[in-house]
């Protein structure tokens, strides 16, 4: 599918990951709806950007939320064949600390907008591009979710994290099953460590410590570089099914 044929949701498309492919897709003549809790910011970018963008608050982990941005999206452009998943929170946090046992509220939150949120995108945006006329490869739509490195070598304070990503992870494969019959194909990303909103309020020197954690290029990837892939993904129809992990050859220690 070519970038300028995209018409495009983002979650988390007002920061970070899903910023970057906000601007990069646009930039490639896609139409884009940023989906995004963050109302001012989003906002912001759409009226910075301008054409070809819009945005629509949302919140993932609601039926009725994905649904109304989702028909704001064909409304506008009159389609829909590609969805990027973004949205996610990385709270830290041990099963067990001086504190007590985690709350069980924590682990929910973390499974709910990582997991469920992006789910709730998945079997929604489906039903939307089910309708869409066929390419030339029997295309319908590319989804593109967002797992982490940490759902492979999760750290101390991220088994509420780790088992959310390793959850979107996992359900690649048979998403992409599923889908294959509707001609729509499902990848996932599996970021290592990224200069994202996540890591920003670290001091400079924690980012440039964690950056040399990296055996190949030494830094934190660039959120440009995730929206590079997912425009990689989008255009080449071969990839389906798959995990891959843009991480610079990084296996998390343990802390």
């Amino acid at each position: 599918m070519k970038i300028s044929e995209c018409i495009a949701v983002i979650t988390g498309g007002a920061s970070g990951l899903g910023e970057a492919c906000v601007r990069s897709l646009v930039a490639g003549g896609a139409r884009v709806c940023i989906f995004d809790l963050a109302t001012e910011r989003g906002a912001k970018i759409a009226d910075e950007i301008g054409k070809n963008v819009i945005f629509a608050q949302t919140d993932v982990t609601s039926e009725e939320s994905v649904q109304g941005s989702i028909n704001k999206t064909v409304d506008a452009f009159g389609g829909l064949n590609v969805a990027i998943n973004c949205a996610g929170i990385g709270d830290p946090a041990k099963a067990f600390s001086r504190k007590g046992p985690m709350p069980l509220s924590f682990f929910n939150r973390m499974v709910q907008i990582n997991l469920v949120g992006t789910f709730n995108v998945v079997r929604l945006v489906i039903e939307q591009m089910i309708r869409n006329i066929p390419n030339d490869d029997g295309e319908r739509g590319v989804i593109i979710n967002t797992s982490s490195a940490a759902a492979f070598d999760g750290q101390i304070g991220q088994p509420a994290y780790s088992a959310s990503k390793a959850g979107v992870a996992g359900m690649t494969l048979p998403l992409a099953r599923e889908c294959a019959e509707y001609g729509i194909r499902v990848m996932t990303i599996a970021p290592g460590l990224f200069a994202t909103p996540m890591l920003a309020s670290l001091p400079r020197e924690a980012q440039d410590s964690l950056g040399k954690m990296t055996p190949f290029p030494k830094r934190l990837g660039k959120p440009q570089e995730y929206a590079l892939l997912a425009e990689q993904i989008v255009e080449n129809p071969m990839l389906n099914g798959e995990v891959i992990r843009l991480d610079g050859a990084i296996r998390l220690t343990a802390k």
